[in-house]
């Protein structure tokens, strides 16, 4: 009887007629446990993510239905418990302003923006809500026939009843009071500034400037910065948001913790942020660190709450743009070179 030949990779060895395993059957049974491994790790991964989405989402929501019964149980007839409230409210809103930055690496783009329309939400009806508890602040100025104070202008700046500086209540070129706010509206061509006393943790509203330089010293709840042109504004730290919108041949410079630009072009911006910051339906926006500085600065910092240490200046997330393996053509880094230190 003829003897089988198995090729020389698979010949009998030993006396128990052991096969040998071809090279070619090992390297192949290894890229196949290969692959199972990363599909196991890629599995993990997703479940790991999905996991942290839940738990934003439960925390996240929970928190919100607290503010949310926190304002609709506030009123007026608390007495001084309602501005007590309305405090806790407030802290309320930052912490989950803190948590959505936090969670940003995780949360997809959707998720992101409804919890940051939840936040504005939120914003909106607490400053409703003074608005409701607290009327007597609006009225404070409500008196738009008369002079406005020398003490409470700008040196530089004439009388103009729509820009008021140091009310209780944003009064705009409408006369549409907005409680809690204070700022500039509808001026052009003027030095504007504003002390620590007047912006310390309040939102500060500047619309419809044209040609204006806007100095504001010390450390605010927000900024809103809205329908500007051929500007510059520099703000000290901003222990929440800055909102960006309209705006058009303006340079900003501001520490905050997050950074919203939207419908704006030609602008720079010298930031510190310390999550992201995001930009929709924009174009030539360019950024550069925060580079401007004034003698309180470092105890604003503090005050403000900002971590000085971590600046996320150059991460800039475009909600219009998605490809993720190409640069967004609707922002870029200004150059070291053409990047302003001086401000004076």
């Amino acid at each position: 009887m003829e003897a089988l030949v198995l090729p020389e990779d698979e010949s009998h060895k030993g006396n128990g007629d052991t096969v040998k395993v071809p090279d070619r059957l090992l390297k192949r049974e290894q890229v196949r446990q290969e692959e199972v491994e990363r599909r196991k790790e890629a599995k993990e991964s997703k479940s790991v993510a999905e996991e942290k989405i839940d738990y934003f989402s439960n925390a996240f929501g929970t928190e919100r239905v607290t503010v949310e019964e926190l304002l609709s149980g506030c009123s007026a007839e608390n007495g001084g418990a309602a501005a007590a409230v309305l405090e806790d409210v407030s802290s309320r809103i930052q912490r989950l302003q803190k948590f959505l930055n936090d969670s940003m690496p995780f949360l997809t783009q959707y998720e992101l923006r409804q919890a940051q329309a939840s936040l504005q939400k939120l914003q909106g009806a607490l400053a409703d809500k003074r608005d409701e508890v607290m009327p007597k602040k609006r009225f404070a100025f409500r008196s738009r026939n008369s002079a406005p104070s020398k003490t409470k202008m700008s040196s530089a700046l004439p009388a103009q009843p729509a820009a008021e500086e140091g009310g209780s209540a944003f009064v705009d070129g409408a006369g549409v009071g907005v409680t809690g706010q204070c700022g500039f509206s509808n001026v052009s061509s003027q030095v504007l500034s504003k002390g620590p006393d007047e912006i310390w943790k309040r939102d500060v509203l500047l619309t419809h400037l044209t040609g204006c330089r806007v100095r504001l010293y010390g450390a605010p709840s927000t900024l809103h910065i809205k329908h500007i042109r051929d500007s510059e504004i520099l703000c000290g730290p901003v222990s929440g948001s800055v909102f960006v919108d309209d705006c058009s041949g303006c340079t900003l410079a501001v520490p905050c913790q997050q950074l919203r630009t939207h419908n704006t072009g030609d602008t720079r911006i010298y930031l510190h942020v310390t999550s992201r910051a995001i930009i929709e339906d924009c174009n030539g926006v360019s950024f550069a660190p925060f580079s401007w500085t004034y003698p309180a600065l470092d105890a604003d910092f503090e005050a403000s709450g900002l971590d000085k240490c971590r600046n996320n200046w150059s991460q800039v997330d475009d909600f219009n743009w998605l490809a993720a393996d190409t640069p967004s053509p609707n922002w870029t880094l200004i150059p070291e070179s053409e990047r302003r230190t001086s401000w004076d």
